[in-house]
């Protein structure tokens, strides 16, 4: 029987934390990243871009960068969880971008819903479970 072990994963070069979190934590060959708001990674006093695709892009590039230092990529995502303050408005715009960034036969399995406030008025926050393949 094996042991499992746990790592929590906070980079200093990773997207700028506005809150008490760890950038994902590890257990196992699974992984849990918190999720990412649309904000400048490096300076979060930034202002958000304004539309859903800009602030998609941006949510997806900060999670980019924690798979990044992790030694995984978007084809080891096996869930993602999106919340989204203007359901009806932006979920159209909001998939477009968002499925841009996944090998188009590995797309994860995936909670949407719709929330009354994100931290900062952003409109996305997206998080992933991801699985780290062994080689």
């Amino acid at each position: 029987m094996t042991k499992d072990t746990l790592q929590f994963h906070s980079f200093a070069d990773g997207p700028d934390k506005i809150a008490p979190f760890s950038h994902a934590v590890e257990v196992n060959d699974w992984i849990e990243v918190t999720g990412q708001m649309p904000m400048d990674p490096v300076d979060n006093s930034r202002p958000m871009p304004e539309d859903i695709e800009a602030q998609t892009h941006q949510v997806m590039s900060n999670l980019h960068n924690v798979l990044t230092r992790l030694n995984v990529g978007w084809e080891n995502v096996v869930r993602a969880r999106i919340y989204l303050t203007h359901f009806d408005r932006d979920y159209d715009a909001m998939n477009d971008t968002y499925k841009s960034y996944f090998p188009a036969n590995r797309l994860p399995a995936r909670t949407c819903v719709g929330t009354n406030g994100l931290a900062g008025n952003a409109l996305v926050e997206i998080d992933l479970q991801v699985f780290r393949t062994k080689s």
